[in-house]
Order: C-alpha cells, then sequence, then structure tokens
C-alpha cells in the first residue's frame, strides 16, 4: 500500500507539472471511502450495506471561470484534467482571484478515542439496530412506528494542487438516528434523536436512556395540551441554541451567500451590531473532536477557529478561497464538499454560541407566562427567517416552570432574535447530531454548541 499511495502522489504531481501552464489554478482531488449504511423501519430491513468507493475530481480555474470534472476510474485520470481545464476555458472571461495560503505538504489523520467502526461485524451492527428497535416498541403498546438508521464511513482524500500543496487526510464518521411515533386515535406524535461522533464506535453503543427518552416523549405528548399561540418570552436549551446558532445565522455567515446577494451582504456588513455585548459567536474546524473538525479543508486551507460575533457585532465570515479573495478578506478553511462528485463550497464547521455569565436558573426569573423549549424535531429557514419545532417544551408560570405542551413552533428574523436575546446561560453543552445541507450536498458532518438562552417577543405557533 505504501508503494501504491507513492505512485498516486507522483502520479498527480505529474499531471499537476505537465497541466498547470494552461489554467491560473488547477487541483486533483482523490477520494478513497468505506463504510456501512443500516435502515430498520420497525421489523423491516430497508438498507442493509457495507460498500468501498474510489473517485476523485479535478478542479481547474481560468479567468475567474472553473471546470469540474469527476471520476470513478483512476486510469481516466488525465482526460478529465483536460475535460475540467477545457470547461474552464470556455466559461472564463474575467480574473481569478483566490485568496493567497501557503503551500502545505502534510500526512494526518483525526485520531480516534476507541474502537473504530472498521473492526466491529455488519452483524454486530445489526444486533445494536435491532436491540435499539425493540427498546423503541417496548416503552408502549402506542408505539406504532420506529426507525433506527446506523451509518460509518472512512474517508480517506488526498489533494494536490498547481501551488505546490499535497496534502493526505484521513477520518470516520459515525451516526445513528432514531424516531418513534405514537397513535391514539388521530392523535399523532414523533420524538425523534440523533447521536453523531468522530472518535469512538463505543459512543454509538450506550444510548439507552435517549432511546427510551425519544419514545416517552412520543407518548407522553399524545395526552398534552397543545400551546396557545402567541408572542412569548421563551427560555430554550443548549441543543435548540446549537441549531439556532446554525440554521438560523450559520447559513447566512457564508460568504458565497453573501457576495452573490448584494441585499443579503449590505445586511451583513462587518462592524454592523446584532446583539448584546455579550454575545460571542463562532465558527472552526480547529477544536478537536467534534464532527465539523479537520487539519485541512477541501482546497487545502488550514483549519481555523473564526469569530463571527464579537460582543454582540458582526467581525467575521466564513470563506473559501475565492470568496475571500472576491471580498478582499483572509481564507478561514471553510470549503468543503461532500464527496467527489461535488465542488467545494462554503459551508461551516463546529457552530457556537460561547457561553454566558447567566446562572440557568435566572433566565426564568420574572417571567410571568412564558415557554421553555428543549431539543428539536425539525426546521427549516428562508433567509434571515426560520422556523424551529421544539421536542419537547413547558410553559413558564411566575417564574417557574409549570405544566407541558405539545405543538411548540419557534418563529422569527435571525437579526430581530440575536438583538432580543435577554440572558446567556452559563452552562454549554456541543450537540454532534448534525449533518447539514446546502447545494445538493446533504448530510455534511457538522457540529453545534451553545448555553441556553433567553429570548423576548418570539412567535410561538400552536392552537389559537
Amino acid at each position: 500500500m505504501p508503494n501504491l499511495i507513492v505512485d498516486i502522489q507522483n502520479l498527480l504531481s505529474d499531471l499537476i507539472s505537465r497541466y498547470s501552464s494552461r489554467v491560473d489554478y488547477l487541483m486533483i482531488r482523490l477520494e478513497e471511502a468505506e463504510g456501512t449504511d443500516i435502515l430498520l423501519r420497525g421489523d423491516k430491513v430497508e438498507t442493509l450495506s457495507e460498500g468501498i468507493s474510489i473517485g476523485g475530481h479535478v478542479r481547474a480555474c481560468y479567468k475567474g471561470g472553473w471546470g469540474l470534472s469527476s471520476f470513478n476510474q483512476l486510469a481516466t485520470i488525465q482526460d478529465r484534467v483536460e475535460e475540467a481545464i477545457a470547461a474552464a476555458r470556455i466559461v472564463g472571461d474575467e480574473q481569478t482571484i483566490l485568496a493567497p495560503i501557503d503551500p502545505i505538504q502534510a500526512i494526518c489523520k483525526l485520531p480516534l478515542t476507541g474502537t473504530d467502526p472498521r473492526q466491529i461485524s455488519l452483524k454486530q451492527k445489526k444486533e445494536l439496530c435491532d436491540r435499539y428497535t425493540a427498546m423503541l416498541k417496548g416503552v408502549d403498546s402506542r408505539i406504532t412506528t420506529t426507525s433506527v438508521r446506523y451509518n460509518d464511513s472512512n474517508q480517506r482524500v488526498i489533494i494536490a494542487t498547481s501551488e505546490g500543496t499535497l496534502i493526505e487526510q484521513s477520518w470516520v464518521d459515525m451516526e445513528m438516528r432514531f424516531a418513534a411515533t405514537a397513535r391514539n386515535g388521530d392523535t399523532v406524535q414523533t420524538g425523534r434523536e440523533t447521536v453523531g461522533s468522530r472518535k469512538a464506535y463505543e459512543d454509538l453503543v450506550n444510548l439507552d436512556t435517549q432511546i427510551k427518552s425519544a419514545a416517552e416523549r412520543a407518548v407522553t405528548a399524545l395526552s398534552l395540551p397543545a400551546v396557545k399561540g402567541k408572542t412569548y418570552t421563551v427560555v430554550i436549551d443548549p441543543i435548540l441554541t446549537g441549531l439556532f446558532v446554525h440554521e438560523a445565522f450559520g447559513h447566512l455567515s457564508e460568504a458565497d451567500m453573501a457576495y452573490e446577494n448584494p441585499d443579503l451582504l449590505e445586511v451583513m456588513t462587518i462592524g454592523r451590531r446584532f446583539g448584546s455585548e455579550d454575545l460571542q459567536i463562532y465558527d472552526g474546524a480547529a477544536p478537536t473532536g467534534h464532527r465539523g473538525s479537520y487539519f485541512y479543508d477541501d482546497e487545502g486551507t488550514p483549519a481555523t477557529t473564526t469569530q463571527l460575533i464579537k460582543d454582540g457585532v458582526l467581525v467575521g465570515r466564513l470563506h473559501s478561497r475565492e470568496t475571500a479573495g472576491k471580498l478582499g478578506e483572509t481564507a478561514t478553511g471553510n470549503a468543503r464538499c461532500l464527496d467527489y462528485h461535488y465542488s467545494p463550497i462554503v459551508r461551516m464547521t463546529n457552530t457556537w454560541i460561547e457561553k454566558g455569565k447567566t446562572p440557568v436558573a435566572d433566565l426564568f426569573t420574572d417571567i410571568q407566562e412564558g415557554v421553555y423549549a428543549r431539543n428539536w424535531l425539525g426546521g427549516m429557514t428562508n433567509g434571515e427567517m426560520f422556523t424551529f419545532s421544539a421536542g419537547e417544551a413547558w410553559m413558564i408560570r411566575n417564574g417557574k416552570i409549570a405544566e407541558p405542551v405539545k405543538d411548540v413552533t419557534l418563529s422569527g428574523n435571525v437579526f430581530q432574535t440575536l438583538a432580543d436575546i435577554e440572558a446567556i446561560g452559563d452552562d454549554f453543552y456541543w450537540d454532534e447530531s448534525g449533518g447539514c445541507g446546502k447545494g445538493g450536498q446533504n448530510g455534511l458532518p457538522v457540529g453545534c454548541g451553545g448555553p441556553s438562552l433567553r429570548i423576548k417577543n418570539v412567535v410561538v405557533g400552536g392552537e389559537n
């Protein structure tokens, strides 16, 4: 295998040397991936597979125009290089502007802290899914539908560029998703949990408490009253905070969204105040051990930590080399692609709100009538507007958590909501369950984190 890797590296270096004079920039990315996918719906096995894929893509840039050609047969790589170059030369008619980075030669592997899932047999993984399915169904006879999904993948990527970068990078990613639906007559409620890890197979093995909780929430919600829809002061837990900062604010911080949209670029003006002086928001792949962590992005830019909001003021955004070059800013290492079929685009990595100083119990003080929302069922964003569904919720009455309610959705404008954050809790939690979608590249691993938040004037959907 070492001789094969050397042969491949020599092949890439030779192709780069032969063809780089025809374009402004040339990159070849090779990828080897292997993984497992299991999906159980009730007792039915819908997916049970192990697979290996080998492929790559070539990216060329000429006068600002990009060409991309992907392949899964190494023997065709020279033809693919010529295709990418031809496409770039057809569309290029401006100027190639890429933020500068230093050439890197490195071999790096994200370390595991426990068992590699490749050491676990497909039979054992299926048995784990069977056990969790039985656990979901066994909570209550009103559980009518269950689903358990297991996925693991190991990726090894080699990147070579016309600027002298040659990087080999590898990692392992794991994820499990659970859902239980309870029915009582025409009333239907669902509970969900997702767990992800880039550390150890053991992180997926002892999830009994979380799984039972998902099913119990679905059953309990059958008999709960729906929340009365109106505007409330809301306290959200760290998991909802992580979802909010990723979905509602993080995507707006991706610079390709801004430079392609002058109106958004004007809104996202560096130096503009969006919240109180206590508000700090970050994104970065440099913090280790999270699902959005890596050493280099898919353009060979080193991972960083980027502060997006400092003391309530917008101070940064997330970049590829192209967006950074066009906006006269620094590349942040946020160019990522799902696999070799796609071109890298600007993506979040690990996104979080820094914890504050307010004791969590004090977040509820003086709220005469409000809502406490935890966990999530789903959500959607449309530009600066968002709507999220809470996994469970309670009314807040006279500063205390009161009766549980169901069907709680939180809606609003992200910029107004940031301004309406009244207090930031002193707790913090990393949620490793994220699989981000953008530009057709769905399921890219990310991390989200944050503290509990108290927010005023939140529109809560429910019964009128």
